[in-house]
């Protein structure tokens, strides 16, 4: 039997380098801590032993790091994680890449080799500042322990600030040793830059003039009163209103002026409307490589369609479009200017909203046939009708993720966890986290199977801390969007995408969940029921057909197309 914890030793007196670290964190706020524990921070995991901060420890360094990516993702506040040197370090590259493209505030602290054993390539031994420098918006080493407060301070203020983004720091073993008396910085706040007063007078004089206006959202930086104020502007000046690729929950979609989502393989129709706008407004987002069409939306570097783009980094005004009028604001303050804007009299664009909208329902609303016994978009319809509107879904990239974005309706902010990098092994992690910080609410982890298995071992984090969250794994032993590519480019040569795939079912319950296989569209109600039911970590697995690719489109066309050079 293990001991109590009244019974164990207290921690030396004297603050350390470490404890120094997890005080710090504390005074910011932070409740959770995603890690794999490591040699080279033991002293940290010894500060985090009675410091109140629940530690999630996971099986895999990139679990760990997607899983803090997560949580800075749906509470905007930075996800800390901890990880080992070296390939400990490498494995959590993936969540930071995630959390870079897709402007989400964190902060990876990795144990690193002793001082005085630099640049002799010692045991696992890693130069962090180069290797993150590249994939981070800021990647540091402490020198010493008396810097810790500083150091972490300015990491949550570099996180949160701006474009949000990762932040990497590397602590040397013996530094985390040093005393660190000195005291700990204030609890940070995210600035939160406003539009001027200029730039709120231009922006009304462009909505005047305008005759075909459209509005885009994206980014990160919103919040439940932003997500209101800007349907309070986008209901006055009855804009039509789309949302970036995988930021669906930042408006409502059963709203008159929802016209949908610009993310990949998008309704055509919407896309024509985003082209023909004569004033295209994009508040929050980059309007990025997907969300762009890839890039054919707007001209580069000018583009003739007025472009209003607000944005809270300034960086990123005129990185690709030089806008008409640039503003450097974030979602939260800029939503709130705009809700106090005056509607011109009479909108001439009013009935243009009307049709945009009903081109999304007939888009969204009704399933497309799919060959096979099971139709995802079925599955879809009714994961919409069956779930509570705070549940939360998380996924992460191949093709099955198409049926989501098209039939899935997301009524609430920050109930979508997906990378917009496009990274797989994303769903689990992600669900796990959300689970671990929202344990009241319904978590559901929709993945491909190549998809599920980058980062399937984390169910056993689900069981190990009671989560019970249901994953769906849409299986057609396939890399399917690999093998869609495949066939339109070298048809019917198939290499490389063809998987085997283990019972899921049986892989749920040998990690002590439960398990359920539906091999028919009419068999995944009662199955969907009774995995929420069992208030246990469960799988569901959908055995699909791999010609069903995407939303009304198969493998088999696909290939035909190809092969008759249409």
């Amino acid at each position: 039997m293990s001991q109590s914890r009244e019974a164990l030793p207290a921690r030396r007196s004297g603050r350390t380098a470490a404890q120094a670290l997890v005080d710090q964190l504390a005074a910011n706020g932070v409740t959770h801590v995603f890690a794999v524990p490591g040699e080279s921070y033991l002293p940290v995991l010894d500060a985090l032993y009675d410091s109140g901060i629940a530690l999630t420890v996971c099986r895999q360094e990139g679990g760990a790091a997607m899983m803090a990516e997560a949580h800075g993702k749906a509470t905007g506040r930075p996800g800390i994680c901890f990880v080992t040197r070296g390939p400990g370090a490498t494995n959590a590259s993936a969540g930071i890449h995630i959390a870079q493209q897709d402007s989400t505030p964190m902060i990876l602290f990795v144990g690193q080799i002793e001082r005085g054993l630099r640049d002799r390539e010692a045991w696992q031994e890693v130069d962090y500042r180069a290797a993150f420098g590249p994939i981070a918006k800021w990647a540091t080493e402490i020198e010493t322990g008396a810097r810790v407060p500083e150091y972490v301070s300015r990491a949550f203020h570099t996180a949160t600030g701006g474009r949000p983004g990762p932040v990497v720091m590397a602590l040397p073993k013996d530094m985390l040793k040093d005393a660190s008396e000195g005291p700990l910085a204030p609890s940070f706040e995210p600035v939160e830059a406003a539009p001027g007063a200029e730039d709120l007078e231009r922006l009304a004089a462009l909505l005047a003039e305008a005759r075909n206006p459209f509005l885009v959202l994206g980014g990160s930086r919103w919040s439940e009163q932003a997500y209101t104020e800007i349907r309070r502007f986008a209901e006055a000046f009855d804009l039509p209103v789309a949302t970036s690729y995988r930021r669906l929950p930042l408006f409502d979609p059963l709203h008159p002026n929802y016209a949908g989502d610009l993310g990949l393989a998008a309704n055509p129709k919407l896309v024509a409307r985003a082209r023909a706008a004569d004033l295209m407004i994009v508040l929050g987002g980059r309007l990025g490589e997907v969300a762009s069409q890839t890039y054919s939306l707007l001209d580069i570097p000018a583009p003739r369609t007025r472009l209003v783009h607000i944005h809270p980094g300034p960086e990123e005004l005129g990185r690709v479009y030089v806008p008409h009028l640039g503003i450097t604001a974030s979602p939260v303050r800029m939503a709130a200017a705009l809700a106090r804007f005056e509607p011109p009299a009479g909108l001439p664009w009013s009935a243009a909203t009307r049709a945009a909208h009903a081109e999304y329902l007939a888009w969204s609303d009704v399933p497309t046939p799919q060959p096979g016994p099971v139709n995802l978009g079925v599955v879809m319809v009714h994961l919409r009708d069956a779930l509570p509107a705070d549940a939360i879904l998380c996924n992460g990239a191949g093709n099955y993720a198409a049926w989501i974005h098209r039939f899935y309706r997301f009524r609430r902010q920050a109930t979508h966890m997906a990378p917009t990098s496009g990274s797989m092994g994303y769903g689990v992690p992600a669900a796990v986290a959300m689970k671990r910080v929202f344990p009241d609410r319904t978590v559901i982890s929709v993945n491909g199977d190549g998809d599920f298995l980058m980062n399937g071992q984390e169910f056993a984090t689900a069981v190990q801390y009671g989560l019970n969250i249901v994953c769906i794994v849409a299986d057609n032993a396939s890399y399917g969007t690999i093998r869609m590519h495949q066939e339109r480019d070298f048809p019917g040569r198939v290499l490389a995408t063809d998987l085997v795939n283990p019972d899921f079912a049986a892989y749920a319950r040998a990690f002590g969940g439960v398990g359920f296989t539906v091999e028919r569209t009419e068999d995944f109600p009662a199955a969907l029921c009774d995995a929420l039911a069992a208030r246990r970590p469960a799988i569901i697995h959908v055995k699909m057909s791999v010609d069903a690719i995407a939303p009304g489109m198969s493998l088999t066309a696909i290939r035909e197309r190809a092969l008759a050079g249409t």
